[in-house]
């Protein structure tokens, strides 16, 4: 096999592993802010508490990398309805700002309460021995950590577009997305629907978390850090769509894997680019609804 092509296929498959973070973490978020509209900028401390979560059991508990990210993801899931309740709720009908300003609130509120238990520094994880070194696929070998990130990425998208487009609390929840007025007024319970995806998503977010934590790495200001990216997903894949927000973590996560393998130097430079166009030739996103 040529160098360039190893070059293209590392790029591929790096970025493919890249993007089922960006995925799962991301369309938790997609589908809340599209249900709820509400500009939930605090989605990365979930994410980052299901990282510090399976850490956690894992270094004082002992309890083994797979049952500790299940675990982690329905233990932030529950953590996550009081916060619904009684901080996210009050302000659904509010404004953008005082939405925002909650959220970066709850941010930095984050990080220094897990900079004070946890340190500043960065924690390590320590993934099965199964999941360490490579494997081969007979034209060539790939790091097994990341074929086994893009096999569960797979998964998860396969089943939460099943839940989403073929169950009936998905058929609920795309209603409510759609129209939440007509939803409720065919007896849809919205306020319920809200409080059952919000902790979907955000317990989506710790599983991703607990995932990312030997690629992307771990620390306090991981919420803050990659915010941004998080956001950028969901604007272009368009609000509340499953299927947007999985091709958009395609597309976004090779092509900034891919620009900074190519070209070190200029950082997260194609990513934005490649937002930017997107957007200006649909500002509501790959699959977003109009009007």
């Amino acid at each position: 096999m040529s160098q360039l092509s190893n070059i293209i296929i590392s790029i591929i498959f790096d970025g493919l592993a890249y993007a089922m973070i960006l995925f799962i973490i991301s369309v938790g978020l997609s589908v809340t802010m599209g249900l709820m509209g509400f500009v939930n900028l605090a989605h990365g401390v979930f994410a980052m508490a299901g990282g510090y979560f399976v850490t956690s059991l894992m270094s004082v508990a002992g309890v083994p990398f797979i049952p500790a990210l299940l675990i982690g993801a329905v233990g932030v899931a529950v953590v996550s309805l009081p916060f619904e309740r009684f901080l996210y709720a009050p302000l659904y009908k509010a404004g953008e700002l005082d939405q925002v300003l909650l959220c970066i609130g709850l941010v930095f509120m984050a990080s220094a309460s897990f900079t004070y238990v946890f340190g500043p520094d960065p924690v390590p994880i320590k993934v099965p021995d199964g999941l360490r070194g490579q494997v081969d696929l007979g034209f060539r070998s790939f790091p097994a950590y990341r074929l086994f990130m893009v096999a569960v990425g797979l998964s998860m998208a396969a089943g939460i577009w099943y839940g989403f487009e073929k169950t009936l609390i998905g058929a609920r929840v795309r209603a409510a997305v759609d129209n939440r007025m007509m939803a409720q007024s065919v007896g849809i319970d919205v306020d319920r629907l809200f409080r059952f995806t919000f902790a979907l998503g955000s317990g989506l977010a710790a599983l991703g978390g607990g995932l990312a934590v030997d690629i992307l790495g771990l620390s306090p200001s991981f919420a803050i850090q990659y915010l941004v990216l998080f956001l950028i997903v969901v604007a272009v894949g368009g609000l509340g769509t499953i299927k947007g927000t999985f091709v958009a973590a395609l597309v976004l996560g090779v092509i900034d894997n891919g620009g900074k393998y190519l070209w070190p130097e200029g950082g997260a430079f194609f990513i934005y680019a490649v937002t930017i166009v997107i957007l200006l030739l649909k500002p509501t996103g790959l699959y977003g609804r109009h009007g």
